[in-house]
């Protein structure tokens, strides 16, 4: 598996916050996860589809299907987070987003849970998401907005932020004013083909444009650990308390023993960390060197 630190896809990694590997999954592969997906979302209550109204759907995956394993430990996923230096990462969870025809936007936030942490103000991403559309994303139909350099740098919308995914932010539209889908001077779009990968910091500010298409707009976002054996004890002892432990047999399979060895395991006694949405002192104010 390559390690090359030197990939200039890891430089905007540490730098701006995220980066992009093209063609990572084949059309077969789409093709299944497509049919898989569409079957879990046949069955998503409407009144939980309300509920996460700017996601379109909020479906946890992890072995209601092979494909997801696959998916997980897939040879290419691994192959790109070697490129960016991380030969050992570990997974922890993965969704399923579905944008309706015609769904909001969703709104300014960041992912990452361990502000207490002095992990938080490591230049090597602690958590990453790995996106992958199912179809082709532009601005039209709902793709990415991320604000670069946001990961290490605090800038006002931080302090002008609830906590994400909250009844706090799901209730947002309510409030004109909202700072939560306002237009960012620094914002990009990151508009992707299926079968592109989406790698982002966790701490990113990021959001997504509404759909305005007829057609349906998903994606699956699996979280990993690419440094997971940096991580301090109490975070490491958060992360394995709450890690699905796969179905017996998986590990026996070519696939589930790849997928074994992404199992984050700690054996310590430390405390786990606190849950802490709300970034703090860890957060930097000064500019990302680039």
């Amino acid at each position: 598996m390559s390690t090359n630190r030197d990939d200039p896809r890891r430089r905007e990694l540490i730098t701006r916050g995220y980066c992009v590997f093209e063609d990572v999954l084949d059309r077969p592969m789409l093709d299944e996860l497509t049919h898989v997906t569409e079957a879990l979302l046949a069955g998503y209550a409407p009144e939980e589809a309300e509920r996460v109204r700017y996601q379109g759907s909020n479906v946890p995956v992890a072995y209601q299907d092979p494909v997801f394993p696959r998916l997980f430990a897939r040879p290419e996923v691994l192959e790109a987070l070697g490129a960016l230096g991380f030969a050992d990462p570990k997974w922890w969870s993965a969704f399923l987003l579905s944008k309706p025809p015609h769904a909001p936007p969703l709104y300014w936030h960041q992912d990452w849970w361990a502000w207490d942490d002095p992990v938080s103000a490591d230049p090597v991403p602690p958590q990453v998401f790995l996106m992958y559309y199912l179809t082709d994303t532009d601005r039209e139909n709902g793709c990415l907005r991320v604000i670069p350099g946001t990961h290490r740098r605090r800038i006002a919308l931080h302090d002008a932020l609830p906590d994400a995914h909250t009844e706090k932010t799901h209730n947002a539209a309510l409030d004109p004013e909202s700072p939560l889908f306002a237009r960012h001077p620094d914002e990009v779009d990151v508009p992707v083909k299926a079968g592109d990968v989406v790698i982002g910091d966790a701490r990113l500010l990021h959001a997504a444009h509404g759909n305005r298409t007829d057609r349906r707009r998903s994606l699956l976002t699996l979280w990993y650990f690419p440094a997971y054996a940096a991580l301090s004890e109490p975070v490491r002892a958060f992360i394995a308390g709450h890690a699905p432990e796969p179905p017996p047999g998986l590990p026996e399979t070519e696939e589930g023993g790849r997928f074994e060895r992404l199992i984050p395991r700690y054996a310590g006694s430390a405390e786990p960390a606190a849950w802490n949405r709300t970034p703090g002192i860890h957060l930097g104010t000064l500019p990302v060197p680039v």
